[in-house]
């Protein structure tokens, strides 16, 4: 699973919040004594099959479940299933053709039944469940962090909401899957299923599996048949309804299929046409083929969690869905489609063992991100997105938390930047240590030798060290049962009289805990590099190396694997070496922002005219960002590059940047040039461009804001259109304003929007309009309420109430305002 929390997180969301000083509720601690063992294993999952028909009135679902288990080894005479807020009619063993009814106690949450006899170890047996699923009913118990756990969602089920469509679909993990399917609710069950689902014959469906029949009703329905040969963990089922157009590809003769909403099937290729790709790569690199018989994936509306790995079915958030103008500055969800289909290996065909060893499905999805970029596009971007991760990491500051935890306040709270960045991290680090060949070779040995079984972090140290012959217990202490991360300050003192170098290496970070690490330190004379490969494992170390010349650079961490913050206290001139010379996506981002802050010393800024044409964009853009334009030196250099660079160069999101920059000149020079591109087809471009058109002539700006109000808009034209709608004051622009503001995916930009469309708000004289605008900022807040938004939200909104009692408003928007901002938020996941 993708978490929308990590995805804000990356966005910067927490840390503008935590800058707001909004105050946190005193945490319950008791979790600190409460151990989290792996489920035990009584009965055991055989087999699921359930034949369902959905009651779109009521948001309901009625179904019938044949559940066939065996005892783990003891032998019992009972069976306790999670059965969440379902009315259960019937309860029943199955004998041959018949059912025999079975005496059953159910408190609403789990099902205890008195089997008919005594079943011994691995003796099958199968119960047959009646019951009505209705997940809007079900509540949430004891999770701070989830936004919602019904399990099964209906999306408009009546139709009433003329610009959404009508969809069902579900969403098991952690351990909702229980909410429409009675179960054994936990990730080390595993079992082969079928699920038949009668829907209307207008819309198609998705499940596990194969769709094995379809057959048409009398009554204007379809009944489809979904069977899933292969043994998978409950919270991994999925069921899918709606209107989508399905779009077909192929991996070596297995079905691979986009369900897209219709708007978006000429596009659904250039958003999931790699997904064959990656599987071949995937395939390759980890010599174990796609485990499944198909790989599907479907956008769901209003899905909150980002996107989930259901075997073989992938349901992926609206932003998914990104129109061939979005698509002009790349795939903003590519990164995510790669997480979903790795964890179709790590997840699925091996699946942690308890939600302790998370880390075991999320670490693998978060580094295959930087696998398939190195692959792909090269190992710059490889490396940026390995370097972003860690980022996100560290600014969460979630020092004090082990990679696997044993003690936790609520499953939900495993899904954060440790389970997943930090622990992608690790992986990088451990594929440096040992090596690509056997890091892909013990990959391959851990999920051959636990396929379609539950597995613990141990199971990954055992396939490492049987490949490489190293104990690895170390590492895994230090790293999967421990928390923290080094931070290093690293000194260099040259002695050119006994030709040596010292190189003295401090960890700093607080407490008593000192890191064991293993990295090279790479010393360069003009090209030539030699490399040493070193160990710390003390607070302090020093390394001394001899030298004929005084060396130009000593590089230390030199392949740049290492998680870790570092104070490196090298020179200038070190730097300007290590971009030249050191190259990787590290050396020079390191050596870019050491000269960034010296912008008044000719040689540093002769390195920031160097890197604005760098090779990889990502830095490109980087550079301009960090450009002090309110140095008259740095600005005169830097304008004939920017302006080329504005107009040629061949990424789209770097020309946005260099718009941007050459916005700060306020040259009327340029108004032509903003102008144009407020028409280019890349709405980053676009959007840019008449900020920087704003700057310069407000009039022409809200002009050309009103006629692109008429097309669709997204992203940062979105952003600045509405931005400047609403400074024009022009109460008239509502609808625009609203519409884009609504129609905006969670995401930074809408973040943004929140606040002057508050301002907006503020100044809105029509009754109805103010309520409209105020339904919708209370369902943003709703939508991110578990990860401390709701006080920043509320705060924008009683400056709303502020305005309108000083300017007279009537009293029905205040009280409106008020009686919003005190209601109970939702539950959600």
């Amino acid at each position: 699973m993708r978490k929308v929390s990590l995805v804000i997180l990356a966005l910067g969301i927490l840390p503008h919040l935590r800058a707001q000083q909004i105050e946190e509720p005193t945490p319950d601690t008791s979790w600190k004594t409460q151990y989290r063992e792996s489920a035990p294993r009584i009965n055991d999952l055989v087999h699921t099959k359930l034949d369902v028909k959905f009651d779109y009135s009521k948001s309901y679902m009625n179904g019938k479940a044949w559940i066939t288990l065996a005892p783990h080894f003891y032998s019992t005479d009972s069976l306790m299933l999670d059965a969440k807020g379902m009315d259960i009619s019937k309860v029943a063993i199955v004998k041959g053709g018949s059912t025999q009814p079975l005496k059953y106690n159910y408190d609403g949450w789990q099902l205890n039944i008195d089997l008919d006899k005594t079943y011994k170890g691995g003796e099958q047996y199968t119960v047959y469940i009646e019951y009505t699923a209705k997940p809007n009913e079900v509540k949430v118990q004891g999770s701070a962090a989830i936004t919602d756990a019904k399990g099964l969602y209906f999306i408009n089920p009546k139709g009433e909401e003329k610009d959404k469509p009508t969809q069902i679909w579900t969403q098991g993990e952690t351990e909702a899957t229980s909410v429409w399917c009675p179960t054994i609710d936990k990730p080390d069950q595993k079992t082969t299923n079928e699920f038949i689902m009668t829907v209307p014959a207008k819309y198609v469906t998705l499940s596990n599996g194969k769709l094995v029949s379809q057959k048409n009703n009398a009554d204007g329905t379809r009944t489809d048949d979904w069977k899933m040969e292969l043994p998978h963990s409950p919270y991994l089922f999925f069921m899918g309804v709606g209107e989508y157009s399905v779009i077909k590809d192929s991996y070596k003769g297995k079905e691979v299929n986009y369900y897209v909403e219709k708007e978006y099937a000429p596009v659904a290729k250039k958003i999931f046409g790699n997904t064959p790709e990656m599987m071949g790569f995937y395939s390759k690199v980890l010599g174990v083929e796609f485990p499944w018989v198909k790989y599907s994936q479907i956008v769901g509306r209003e899905y909150v969690s980002g996107a989930m790995e259901n075997t073989t079915a992938t349901l992926h958030q609206e932003s998914a869905q990104q129109d061939a103008r979005e698509l002009v500055d790349g795939n903003g969800w590519e990164s995510t489609i790669a997480h979903e289909l790795f964890h179709q290996w790590f997840g699925d065909l091996v699946t942690c063992e308890s939600w302790s060893n998370l880390t075991l499905n999320e670490s693998f999805a978060n580094y295959s991100e930087t696998l398939w970029d190195e692959y792909k596009y090269g190992k710059d971007a490889g490396d940026a997105q390995n370097y972003g991760d860690m980022q996100g990491y560290i600014q969460s500051q979630s020092e004090k938390k082990d990679l696997v935890r044993f003690y936790y306040n609520d499953k939900e709270a495993m899904f954060d930047a440790v389970s997943y960045n930090k622990g992608g991290r690790i992986l990088h680090m451990l594929r440096s240590y040992v090596g690509d060949s056997a890091f892909f070779k013990a990959l391959n040995l851990y999920l051959t030798t636990n396929k379609f079984k539950s597995a613990e972090a141990h199971q990954l140290r055992l396939a490492f060290e049987e490949v490489t012959g190293k104990d690895l217990n170390w590492y895994w202490n230090q790293w999967y049962y421990g928390a923290g991360h080094p931070k290093l300050s690293i000194d260099y003192t040259y002695d050119d009289a006994a030709k040596k170098v010292q190189v003295t290496v401090k960890q700093t970070q607080d407490g008593n805990k000192v890191f064991v690490l293993p990295f090279a330190i790479d010393i360069y004379n003009g090209a030539e590099k030699v490399r040493h490969n070193v160990w710390i494992k003390e607070k302090e170390t020093t390394f001394s190396f001899p030298y004929d010349k005084r060396p130009d650079l000593v590089n230390v961490d030199g392949q740049k694997t290492l998680l870790a913050e570092k104070k490196d206290n090298k020179t200038l001139e070190n730097f300007i070496h290590q971009y030249k010379y050191a190259g990787t996506y590290l050396d020079r981002r390191e050596a870019i922002d050491f000269a960034s802050k010296t912008q008044d010393n000719p040689k540093a800024l002769e390195l920031m005219m160097l890197a604005l044409k760098d090779k990889y964009f990502g830095l490109r853009s980087f550079t301009i960002g960090k450009l002090d334009l309110k140095n008259e030196t740095v600005k005169k250099q830097a304008e004939p590059i920017l302006a080329e660079m504005a107009q040629k160069d061949p990424k789209s999101t770097v020309r946005a940047s260099a718009l941007g920059a050459l916005a700060q000149y306020n040259n009327g020079v340029y108004k032509s040039l903003f102008t144009k591109y407020v028409n280019d087809s890349s709405y980053t471009i676009s959007g840019i461009s008449l900020d920087a058109l704003f700057k310069l002539d407000s009039a022409s700006a809200v002009a050309e804001a009103k006629r692109l109000a008429k097309y669709p808009a997204k992203g940062k034209l979105a952003e600045s259109m509405t931005t400047i709608l609403i400074k024009s004051g022009d109460e008239s622009g509502f609808d625009i304003i609203a519409k884009a503001f609504n129609d905006m995916p969670l995401s930074q930009a809408k973040f943004n929007m929140a606040k002057p469309f508050c301002e907006f708000l503020g100044i809105v004289k029509d009754t109805k309009k103010v309520k409209t605008g105020v339904d919708m900022v209370i369902e943003f807040r709703e939508a991110l309420a578990p990860y401390g938004v709701a006080p920043y939200i509320n705060d924008l909104l009683n400056k709303v109430i502020k305005k309108k009692e000083a300017t007279g408003a009537p009293a029905e928007q205040i009280e409106y305002i008020k009686t919003k901002m005190e209601s109970e938020g939702k539950k959600g996941f």
